[in-house]
């Protein structure tokens, strides 16, 4: 009844020929609907619920994705591309709106479904990998004038290693779920790097790390990947749109698809980062982002890479610590996996430091 509710906002009433579960997503509620469009015709549409315990302020979040990928239409057709392929279409609303609430309050919206296209979860290929690459760099290169203040903070400090690592502190002394004692080993490992956690959020307020647009959730499947060309169209998921470090965007691709292993491995000896694909990754984000990154930015590449890793190892360990309330799990101990999958993951860039420098240095221009 609440998907009939929601659906109605968006003047489909009936004719419904389909309704899937869509994506493998930690945060919302994602489907596929396909209805009877005009004369005739088939429509798919992307439609979610937000999660509003995440996202505390959903208008603010829509209000940025909303001009974001305006501002991405307007470059596309000045351009002569494709703005129905090039970005997200948010659908609105009969009485004009990006979003809908249902009766019990809860936020949902729409999108324009992208045809002939996949969002990948693996690097099945390298050649997609860096085409991902080549995406999330021209993000970067096509928001580089947009200006940043306009853009709401919808989740403060959100990529903040500094703070999150002064949480899993006060999580631990709380102890909420008498989880704490069980994992010494990983809350020590995350303490023992504390010096590291405040380098690149120090560097910014210094200034030595221009504050941009950021998308601070790069993994692989936010991507869609053209199924007839192989190419890169655009950049999904855009709720974390918000000011940000670059460093972070690119740490973050590297952390989920550079990994040997699903962020969820429970044999940890899988898991470690692949330099070759760090390699194929570095190419192509530079590449993208043609020229619009400063010096230092490319400079910080790897700690970016180090940094988003152990954060969101710190993220999966404190859900863990508070009993799972953020990230969705299907198991017992899920998070307490992913945690540490990402730490693994951490230590063995600090083993290959000095290569994954080099390869940076290599790619710089």
């Amino acid at each position: 009844m609440e998907k009939q509710e929601v659906l109605s906002a968006y003047g489909i009433e009936d004719g419904i020929i389909s309704d899937r579960p869509y994506g493998t997503g930690h945060i919302n509620d994602t489907f596929v609907i396909e209805y009877m469009h005009g004369e005739g015709s088939r429509k798919k549409i992307l439609l979610q619920k937000m999660n509003h315990k995440v996202f505390k302020r959903p208008e603010a979040v829509m209000e940025n994705i909303q001009n974001v990928t305006a501002y991405i239409r307007e470059q596309a057709i000045k351009r002569g591309g494709d703005p129905r392929r090039e970005t997200l279409n948010i659908i609105l609303t009969e009485n004009g709106k990006p979003y809908c609430r249902d009766l019990t309050g809860g936020y949902w919206r729409a999108y324009d479904f992208i045809e002939g296209a996949t969002a990948y979860d693996r690097v099945e290929d390298p050649e997609c990998f860096y085409q991902s690459a080549i995406v999330f760099g021209n993000f970067q290169r096509l928001l580089s004038e947009y200006p940043v203040e306009n853009l709401n903070e919808t989740i403060a400090d959100f990529h903040n290693t500094a703070k999150r690592l002064e949480m899993l502190k006060k999580v631990v002394a709380e102890d909420p779920c008498g989880r704490a004692s069980g994992v010494q080993e990983e809350i020590d490992f995350a303490i023992e790097r504390e010096k590291e956690a405040h380098v690149l959020t120090e560097m910014a307020e210094r200034g030595e790390l221009p504050v941009r647009v950021t998308h601070n959730d790069t993994k692989l499947n936010n991507v869609m990947i053209d199924d007839t060309t192989g190419k890169g169209l655009c950049v999904v998921d855009l709720d974390t749109v918000m000011p940000g470090l670059s460093v972070y965007d690119f740490g973050d691709s590297i952390r989920f698809g550079a990994s040997t292993a699903a962020e969820d491995e429970q044999d940890l000896s899988k898991v470690s980062c692949d330099m070759i694909l760090f390699e194929i990754y570095t190419r192509g984000y530079l590449e993208g982002c043609a020229g619009k990154l400063t010096k230092k930015e490319i400079e910080m590449m790897p700690m970016g890479a180090k940094l988003m890793t152990f954060e969101c190892g710190i993220r999966f360990l404190i859900d863990y610590l508070q009993g799972d309330v953020y990230f969705k799990i299907h198991r017992e101990n899920h998070n307490l996996e992913r945690c540490r999958t990402q730490f693994r993951l951490v230590a063995d860039m600090e083993n290959k430091w000095e290569i994954m420098n080099r390869i940076v240095k290599k790619y710089a221009k």
